[in-house]
């Protein structure tokens, strides 16, 4: 096991999330079993304070989570300078064998603790209440991928070790990759990606001009999926000016003017928007159109941002990579 200070600084908040998780994991489901909001009795009155402070409790892990997302990808990154091989985190993420599962459980507990706050908010603008077992009985589903998270995170760090030797992102990000899904990727031609991402953009600016719960969360779940790939196979390479370098992770670098970070909180916030909003609709049966509309606005910035790399090059060398 590695320690670093940054190590020691997740672990410990690992801790942290767990106890406190565990705590309001408890007092939810003791609240969504006996939640009675017509009731008069001091049980309902001491319910009602439990679910301020539990509450409390999910505001306070979310909002940490927000920054520790990336601190996790900053602190890979720097590991990267002492495990052999590997040139940016995402050698050091792969050198175990659920780093990449460690990660999309880091990036569904933003989306799944972000949209229970979308209820939270909700729940509380009415005067009854409405929505609090609801809330609360996704909360306890919700602490299965976080202990997940937790635990996978734990052994991570105590699996890592700075001895072996891994493979650079430039083997991990091409056709010629162990892993049979994204050597998949780059066998299929790129304009197919690309063309996948423009579409499903349009899609939800349809779907949002119709204002279309469902298509807001099938276009805006397709358009996540197939910008994350439509980025590695094909824009990375205009942002490194080199046909053979298609690292996500290494955009976050500060040799790329850490443009990634930008990209990445546009991505996630856009989609974030229009899925979590479309989700609550379904749950409420109200249009959240200040989320679908922040949604067109970050995921249009999205577009027009990754685009101007390829446009710039081309018009810059008058030629295609």
């Amino acid at each position: 096991m590695t320690l670093t200070p940054e190590i020691i600084a997740l672990l410990t908040l690992d801790v942290i999330f767990l106890g406190l998780g565990t705590l309001a994991l408890l007092l939810s489901l003791r609240i969504a079993y006996r939640w009675d909001y017509a009731s008069s009795t001091p049980l309902q009155y001491r319910l009602t304070k439990q679910s301020t402070l539990v509450a409390v409790i999910i505001k306070y892990i979310f909002i940490l989570k927000l920054p520790l997302f990336l601190f996790f990808v900053y602190t890979c990154d720097k590991l990267s300078s002492v495990i052999t091989g590997a040139m940016c985190a995402s050698g050091v993420v792969n050198s175990v064998g659920f780093g990449l599962d460690l990660t999309l459980f880091k990036l569904f507990n933003l989306y799944g603790f972000g949209f229970w706050l979308l209820l939270h908010v909700e729940d509380t603008s009415h005067v009854r209440l409405a929505y609090t077992r609801l809330k609360f009985i996704l909360f306890a589903l919700l602490c299965v991928p976080l202990f997940a998270e937790i635990v996978l995170e734990i052994g991570f760090f105590t699996r890592l070790d700075v001895s072996k030797i891994v493979s650079c992102c430039g083997t991990l990000f091409s056709a010629a990759s162990s892993s049979a899904s994204l050597s998949l990727l780059f066998n299929v031609d790129a304009r197919l990606w690309v063309g996948l991402f423009y579409f499903f953009y349009m899609v939800g600016l349809i779907a949002l001009g119709f204002k279309s719960t469902a298509g807001m969360i099938v276009s805006n779940t397709l358009f996540l999926i197939f910008a994350l790939i439509s980025l590695i196979v094909f824009f990375s390479t205009y942002v490194y000016e080199l046909p053979t370098h298609r690292c996500p992770f290494c955009l976050l670098q500060k040799e790329y003017y850490y443009v990634g970070y930008g990209l990445y909180i546009m991505l996630f916030t856009g989609t974030f928007c229009a899925v979590g909003g479309g989700l609550l609709a379904l749950m409420t049966h109200a249009i959240p159109y200040r989320y679908w509309r922040l949604s067109g606005l970050f995921n249009t910035a999205y577009v027009l941002s990754i685009s101007a790399y390829p446009l710039a090059y081309y018009l810059k060398n008058g030629v295609w990579l």
